[in-house]
């Protein structure tokens, strides 16, 4: 979670008293942030001013700088209301050219008017910026974010894309005007790696570069990498024009939000924003950002109660989510519901179980009643009964002389398809958007690639290596909320000088076995009831050609038969593209038919 570090004193000041360290640490635990440490003793040692550092939940975007969090705190306290935001007409436009869909598809802009900085207030803004780049942002991978002086450049703007030897400018703190691909080459040397050369490879191999300029072709940035030295602003600044450029949408538009929503505070019409008109020229589509129009949502008001052990009234449970900045009011001529204002701040509230979390805080987690109060609760352990499957198949693969393994659930693409013969048409496998390393591309769909890789990093063991793991696979499903579900499955692997088939066929009976689930011969006849059965399938590219087959299972008596797993010989391509030089077989099962 990001740690913000915020003056002593100005944080006192903005709150309207001062605490002990005591009282603080208690007002932090209570609103659900942490003081992490107070610098007091070192800082006056070095003449420096005391600070405290915060620990702030990472969904808590509205919390990353002093103006938040003194704003939350004041709400919770009941010091201040929750600000209204307010838009302008907008006066100038940014046009979103067809070129950029190669690179930052998305863009979104804004302007404080009339804004007055100080010191602090400058750098605060500097260090939100910063730290939504390093959350939110993913390290700009995802949004980058530009601000200029207004009063040196002139709209309406152009967002393209260009290639990079095509414009020039002064990148920020330089002296000479450079390309594109010059200011690539600058910020790639040594000097710059752990500074703005992190964000090279962002856009390095493109064939174009993102861009913004103003009406006269000045260039004002050159996202998501550095912005122009003729555009900076300073403490003087007073018109901020604020440019985003995103692989995302939804984030721009949040960060956009936040930055706005924050400092719009110091602007002489305290939380007015101009907003600038967004165009795409391709298709002629306009909307406006930023977006201030608050989203709402019902919530039970027994929901809220019961899961809390409360019976508060629905003005009560209002007054609570207020402490947590969002308005809250029952719906005419339903007692039990409350339609809940979710303000621009706030974009972690998606769920009515986000607005129970806030009415709890803003109840008291310390004041809610003692577990005996707590009429619905059922506080009694018990396992998930996919757990008590899954042990069942431990248990029964470890009295057959099995020995268990535990694989990561990621695994590289190739692992999961190429290597396993499979072609990808992309409508299973869960892609990581960002994978630290090409080892960890995609959420494994087959037990297979894991178990594979533990034998290969043993195959000097004694042979035959029999191994089993009992583990979740992930498929993809756009029906679902979530766009992917969890399934259970449980593999086996015989590997030696020969393939072993009947072994692994003589595992999976044991398993069979130990479900009473019988083994159908004439699997044919509908009457015969519940058992399994074995039929060939060519089908499975990861199996030797007529030593492949599928497992059916039927779970009562009239019930159609479904496939719920697949065995046989392992293809000898499989085998060496895992670094195996034996033959091995293999079985794998969803678990969850035997709930």
């Amino acid at each position: 979670m990001p740690t913000i570090s915020v003056y002593k004193q100005q944080l006192f000041d903005l709150l309207g008293r001062n605490y002990t360290n005591e009282e603080f640490d208690e007002l932090c635990f209570e609103f659900g942030i942490e003081l992490d440490e107070d610098t007091t003793e070192e800082a006056l040692k070095n003449g420096q001013e005391p600070e405290y550092k915060i620990e702030i939940g990472a969904n808590r975007y509205d919390l990353l700088c002093i103006e938040g969090i003194a704003q939350s705190l004041n709400e919770y306290l009941g010091r201040e209301k929750a600000p209204n935001y307010k838009l302008t007409k907008p006066t100038t436009k940014l046009y979103v050219d067809q070129s950029t869909e190669q690179i930052r598809p998305y863009a979104a802009a804004a302007i404080l008017r009339n804004i007055s900085f100080n010191k602090r207030s400058y750098d605060s803004f500097i260090a939100l910026q910063e730290k939504l780049h390093a959350n939110l942002c993913r390290n700009r991978t995802l949004v980058a974010v530009g601000t200029h002086d207004y009063d040196t450049i002139q709209g309406p703007f152009h967002y393209k894309g260009l290639p990079p030897r095509e414009f020039k400018f002064i990148p920020l703190n330089q002296t000479q005007m450079l390309t594109g691909a010059e200011v690539i080459e600058l910020y790639k040397t040594p000097a710059q790696k752990n500074n703005l050369g992190r964000y090279v490879h962002i856009i390095e191999n493109s064939p174009v570069y993102p861009v913004i300029l103003d009406s006269t072709n000045l260039v004002c940035s050159l996202p998501p990498i550095i912005n122009s030295e003729h555009s900076k602003i300073t403490l003087n600044t007073r018109n901020v024009f604020i440019e985003i450029t995103a692989t995302d949408k939804t984030k721009a538009e949040i960060v956009l939000n936040q930055l706005v929503a924050m400092f719009s505070r110091y602007c002489d019409e305290a939380f007015t924003v101009e907003p600038v008109e967004v165009i795409s020229i391709h298709n002629n589509e306009s909307r406006i950002t930023p977006n201030f129009e608050p989203r709402s949502m019902n919530v039970s008001v027994n929901y809220i109660n019961s899961t809390l052990g409360l019976t508060d009234s629905p003005e009560q449970i209002c007054g609570y989510l207020k402490k947590m900045s969002l308005h809250a009011v029952p719906v005419a001529g339903d007692e039990d519901q409350l339609e809940v204002t979710i303000p621009i701040t706030r974009p972690d509230i998606l769920h009515p179980c986000d607005i129970l979390e806030d009415a709890a805080v803003g109840y008291g987690y310390n004041n809610l009643p003692k577990q005996e109060k707590i009429s619905n609760g059922n506080f009694i352990a018990a396992p998930l009964p996919i757990n008590k499957v899954s042990d069942i198949f431990r248990l029964a693969s470890s009295q057959a002389s099995w020995l268990e393994v535990m694989p990561l659930t990621l695994c590289s693409h190739d692992e999961n398809f190429k290597f396993l013969r499979v072609k990808d048409d992309s409508s299973l496998a869960v892609k990581l958007a960002n994978p630290k390393t090409i080892e960890y591309q995609v959420v494994r769909t087959t037990l297979l690639p894991g178990i594979l890789k533990t034998v290969k990093e043993n195959r000097k063991q004694s042979l035959p290596i029999k191994v089993f793991e009992s583990g979740d696979v992930v498929f993809k499903n756009e029906i679902l909320e979530r766009k992917a579900f969890n399934e259970r499955h449980w593999a086996a692997v015989y590997v030696g000088k020969n393939s072993g088939f009947e072994v692994i066929q003589g595992l999976l009976g044991k398993i069979m076995q130990t479900f009473r689930t019988q083994w159908v011969a004439d699997y044919g006849n509908a009457a015969t009831g519940r058992g399994y059965w074995i039929e060939e399938d060519d089908s499975l590219p990861t199996f030797f050609p007529g030593r492949g087959a599928v497992v059916m299972f039927r779970s009562r008596e009239g019930e159609t038969a479904k496939k719920i797993g697949h065995l046989g010989v392992l293809h000898p391509e499989v085998m060496n593209n895992f670094e195996i030089p034996y033959v091995g077989s293999y079985v794998e099962l969803n678990s969850e038919v035997f709930l």
